[in-house]
Parts: C-alpha cells; sequence; structure tokens
C-alpha cells in the first residue's frame, strides 16, 4: 500500500480494531454471577446428580404415589407428578431462577431475589452463580430445577385423589413464584435466613417442610375426601409404590450428596448418610407398628425409608453417621406418628401424608440439624444450634401457610378446587383424563 495512504487509513484501522474489540468484549457480570473457574470432576458429578434427581420425580414420586391411591385414581396421581415438572421448568426458565438465586434491590433482597435473570438473560457459558463458581451456571440452573420441581410433586400427596386437574396446573404455577422461590431465596438464594446462620444442607426446611405444611393447608382446605373414614380407601398396588421408593432412594443421593457441590469427602459423608438413615428410620418405624399391630408391614417399611431420607436431608452433609443414624432412629417413629395418630386425632385428609412424613421429618430433621452439626465434617457447622434452626423453621412454615392458602383462594375463585362428588366416585383417572387402568 502506498504508505501516505497507509498514514491517512491507519486512524480508520485502529478505530475499527477498538470498535471490534469493545463488541467482542465481555458482558458485565450480573450480581450473583462469577467467572468460571470450571472444576470438572465437580461440573461431572453435578450433572450426575441433576439426572438422579430428575428421576426422583418421574417415574419416583410418580409411582410411589401413584401406588398409594385407589386404582381408579393410579393415572391422575401420576398425572400430578407430570405436569409439575412440566409447568415449574417453564416457570424456572421465565421467571424461577432468577428470583430464587438472583440478587434483588437492597430492600427486598433478603426475602426475594432480583428480576435482572429472567429468561435467563445474561447466563452465558462462561459464567457461574457466586455460590459455586467450580460449575458453569447453565448446570447450577439445572440442578436447582430438580429441586424446584419435586417441591410442589410432593405437595399432591395430600390433594390425592379430589383436586381438579386445571386447579393442580394453576395451584403449581402460582406457588412456585409465590411460595417456593422466595424460601429458596430466603434459605440458600442470598436472603435472611441464611444470613442468620439457618442451616439447610439439602431442602429439610425449602422443600419437606414448605411441601408438607403446603399440604396440610391443602388438605383442610378441600377437606376429606367422599368416604374417608368409612370406604376402604387401601392402596392399589404397592408394588409401584416400591419400585417409586427404590427410584427415589438412588435419585436422593443426588439430592444429598449432589448438595455437597463438588466430588470431595463432604459429598462422601453426605452418600453415606443418606443410605444409613432410612434404614435407621426403617427399623424404628418397624418396631413401633408390630408393637401397635402385632405385625410389620411393607407400606411401613417403605414409609419408614423415605421418612429417613426426609430427616436426614437437612443435615447430610453436616453430620457424621453416628448423627446421621440416632437422625434417623428419632425420624421414622415420630414420622409414624404424624402419619397414623395425629392424622387421626385431627381428623384431617392427608391422603398420602405430605404432612406426615414430609413436613414431620423435615422439622425434626431440620431441629436435630441444629444438634449434630458437626464442624469437624464440614465447617459450616460451626455455631450451629437449634434455636437458629427453630426461628428458620418458624418463618418457612408462617411464609407457606400463608401463601398457600392465598394460592389456593386464586384457584377456588377462577378453576375451581374440587371436582364434583359424582366425579370422585367415579374415579379422576376418567373424570379428568378419559383414561383408566386394564390391569
Amino acid at each position: 500500500m502506498n504508505p501516505r495512504l497507509l498514514a491517512l487509513a491507519a486512524p480508520l484501522i485502529l478505530g475499527l480494531t477498538a470498535l471490534g474489540g469493545a463488541a467482542s468484549a465481555q458482558p458485565a457480570l450480573l450480581a450473583h454471577q462469577a467467572p468460571l473457574v470450571i472444576d470438572n470432576a465437580a461440573t461431572g458429578w453435578i450433572l450426575t446428580s441433576t439426572a438422579l434427581v430428575l428421576l426422583m420425580t418421574l417415574p419416583g414420586l410418580a409411582l410411589f404415589y401413584g401406588g398409594m391411591v385407589r386404582k381408579k385414581n393410579i393415572i391422575a396421581t401420576i398425572a400430578h407428578s407430570t405436569i409439575a415438572l412440566i409447568i415449574v421448568t417453564v416457570l424456572w426458565f421465565v421467571a424461577g431462577y432468577s428470583l430464587s438465586f438472583g440478587t434483588g434491590p437492597e430492600a427486598t433482597n433478603p426475602f426475594i431475589g432480583g428480576v435482572q435473570a429472567l429468561f435467563l438473560d445474561g447466563v452465558t457459558i462462561d459464567t457461574a452463580h457466586s455460590l459455586a463458581p467450580g460449575l458453569p451456571e447453565f448446570l447450577w440452573v439445572a440442578y436447582q430445577l430438580t429441586f424446584a420441581i419435586i417441591t410442589p410433586a410432593l405437595i399432591a400427596g395430600a390433594f390425592a385423589e379430589r383436586m381438579k386437574f386445571s386447579a393442580s396446573l394453576l395451584f403449581f404455577g402460582l406457588w412456585h413464584l409465590i411460595v417456593y422461590a422466595p424460601i429458596c431465596h430466603q434459605v440458600w438464594g442470598g436472603g435472611y435466613l441464611g444470613s442468620l446462620g439457618v442451616l439447610d444442607f439439602a431442602g429439610g426446611a425449602v422443600v419437606h417442610v414448605n411441601a408438607g405444611v403446603a399440604g396440610l393447608v391443602c388438605a383442610i382446605v378441600l377437606g376429606p375426601r367422599y368416604g374417608f373414614g368409612r370406604d376402604n380407601m387401601a392402596p392399589a398396588n404397592l408394588a409401584f409404590t416400591a419400585i417409586g421408593t427404590g427410584l427415589l432412594f438412588v435419585g436422593w443421593l443426588g439430592f444429598n450428596a449432589g448438595s455437597a457441590w463438588a466430588a470431595d469427602g463432604i459429598a462422601s459423608v453426605a452418600a453415606l448418610n443418606t443410605i444409613l438413615a432410612p434404614a435407621a428410620a426403617a427399623l424404628g418405624w418397624m418396631v413401633v407398628e408390630w408393637i401397635q399391630h402385632k405385625r410389620p408391614t411393607l407400606l411401613g417399611l417403605l414409609s419408614g425409608i423415605v421418612a429417613g431420607l426426609v430427616a436426614i436431608t437437612p443435615a447430610a452433609g453436616l453430620v457424621d453417621p453416628k448423627g446421621a443414624f440416632i437422625i434417623g432412629l428419632i425420624g421414622g417413629p415420630v414420622c409414624y406418628l404424624g402419619a397414623t395418630w395425629l392424622k387421626h386425632t385431627l381428623k384431617y385428609d392427608d391422603s398420602l401424608d405430605a404432612w406426615g412424613i414430609h413436613g414431620v421429618g423435615g422439622i425434626v430433621g431440620a431441629l436435630l440439624t441444629g444438634v449434630f452439626a458437626n464442624a469437624a465434617i464440614n465447617g459450616v457447622a460451626d455455631g450451629a444450634s437449634i434455636v437458629k434452626q427453630a426461628i428458620g423453621l418458624l418463618a418457612v412454615i408462617a411464609w407457606s401457610a400463608v401463601g398457600t392458602f392465598v394460592v389456593l383462594m386464586i384457584c377456588k375463585f377462577t378453576t375451581g378446587l374440587r371436582v364434583t362428588k359424582e366425579s370422585e366416585i367415579e374415579g379422576l383417572d376418567y373424570s379428568q383424563h378419559g383414561e383408566t387402568m386394564h390391569s
């Protein structure tokens, strides 16, 4: 090129180069984000854990609950787990993630996240959440989504065999935004309960107490099933329930050990505790049932396993195996009383014991976390106390109860809540879905 022309073009070339560099510069991080410094081992484990926790809802919980209802309601019960997965996944992408794990204005951030990451705006392959800088943020979004999915699906155990499908769809969507997202943020996403030192390793309060309280409110507001206390409402297929329990058990390893967010010693002790506590709980449940009814039942053994899984969840990566064993041994019999004596005494129809197992078990586990949390296992346990745990539980119970009632009232005056008496007698499989079980 002519030297004179080159000299004249140089400023233009430099300007275009600077403009191109500015265009290719990384966008500013959102308030909740950190640059990704990938931990390949942790990423591999959380990818696996995401699949495991997703398995817990469909088919795990779907079969667990589906086997415990009457034959005429099996399909409708499985449909509740299915629609919970569908509606929550869409809403998590739209707003749930941002409200749960985003950072909001200073005045509201203690209670709810922000709106910067609606539709996952600002989330890229190079970003991480500041809580887990070694994990790609897209993976963090997916893993936390699986917790958001199963929580409302658990509530369906309380209103099984009587809620309209259209009402359940609206309920799951509103409940996710009004109840789950704020509580998740308050405990895990940078809100005030986490800053107070409330410990919830994998979802004792965020998932189980939250869902259990919501289930109790649903059972009370909807009222009992037609024929409750008079008709035979025995489980139609305990084989389904046993298969569902096995899938829940395996998936729970991703639930609890995955909540270490790394492939390390804490994940390892959480995995062992997640196997040990349910065995202890089922043993305790069996002994009490055997004493009271003179024989053990398969349903009791399966329920005891789930009760132990629930009870150990808030403590899984915070206690040693001795603590996990005691938590399970206490949690099993207490959940048995919650699912039998308490329900019969207060005469509410918690169809599949969402409150009796998940609510009661979550409370027991959360309180005992304050007793058995061990800083030698996890430094986060330093300063743990039963008082802090109780404060957290009271806050979660209050928010969940009030929020659930509000959501139910919205459903009542829009879609309506219950099927008709005739539809309930016919069965929800046919009246709501036009399908029936043929074997």
